[in-house]
């Protein structure tokens, strides 16, 4: 790794620690991941402590009470969900600055005129963020298991079923991350690609799962694929090797996006005339 890659690295990891980024981004996902449970599970007992109530009004809720506090795979699987929709749109956000946002500020233009190469900038970017959102939501995904088992009657998920679950929702988080950065270095518009990547986090991931059951081999329903690693009597029939088929084509995916942000940065001028400075 040659001074400017590292030193492009230092810009990156200072931005992401001293703006508090860092920071909030953990607390949304791991936050967010930690309450759904709890959500569950509160409204499973607040519906038992009002059955008498719904009887009067001749709706039986035992079978909806047993079912919210039944077992840990629905705490987590709605915790999967928390990671992969809210806690990714938050995330996106947070981003926009490095995902193209930094570009507007001629303070921290691209010196391209000094000789920094398109390689040394777009690089860290594609490590440290998605790597970033990769282990907060498997920190994120641990954390809602081990607080759904005190919730929850039945503990029908396993550590290693659970840290599995976290590694494909984490690389679904990662993919959506990099679809950002790539779009928004690509054109230095973070807040139009932030609206783009959101929207197509939302709505693509279900119109793939209404196509097709079958999420083997598909990227974009990763999180769909961890809920059913999650659900009891699933994991046995999912072999290994499919599962990390999956992983290997988003990851695949992934890699075509930083080559695309590469040669769009490389294509792109970037306009360093002006006389305002922005601090």
């Amino acid at each position: 790794m040659n001074n400017q890659t590292k030193a492009s690295f230092n810009k990156e990891f200072l931005a992401f620690f001293r703006t508090n980024v860092l920071i909030t981004v953990a607390l949304v996902i791991i936050g967010l991941a930690v309450l759904s449970p709890v959500m569950i599970a509160g409204m499973g007992m607040f519906m038992d402590a009002m059955s008498d109530l719904y009887e009067e009004m001749g709706t039986d809720v035992s079978g909806m009470t047993e079912l919210l506090g039944e077992s840990v795979s629905l705490g987590v699987q709605s915790a999967v969900e928390s990671i992969v929709g809210v806690g990714l749109i938050v995330m996106i956000i947070l981003l926009n600055k490095a995902a193209g946002g930094e570009q507007k500020k001629r303070a921290v233009i691209i010196p391209k005129s000094s000789g920094l190469r398109s390689f040394s900038y777009i690089l860290p970017k594609f490590i440290i963020y998605p790597l970033s959102g990769f282990v907060f939501s498997i920190i994120a995904t641990l954390a809602a298991w081990a607080v759904s088992i005190p919730l929850f009657d039945k503990n029908d998920v396993m550590f290693a079923t659970a840290f599995l679950a976290g590694i494909l929702s984490g690389v679904a988080v990662m993919l959506y991350i990099c679809f950002h950065l790539a779009l928004g270095t690509a054109t230095g518009k973070a807040g139009m690609s932030a609206a783009v990547c959101i929207t197509v986090s939302v709505l693509l991931p279900t119109v793939m799962s209404q196509l097709s059951t079958d999420y083997m081999y598909n990227p974009f329903t990763l999180q769909y694929l961890a809920a059913l690693v999650l659900q009891a009597g699933n994991t046995s029939q999912l072999q290994a090797s499919d599962i990390i088929v999956s992983i290997a084509f988003a990851l695949a995916i992934m890699v075509v996006a930083f080559l695309v942000a590469l040669f769009a940065q490389n294509a792109r001028r970037i306009d360093n005339y002006g006389n305002e400075i922005d601090l």
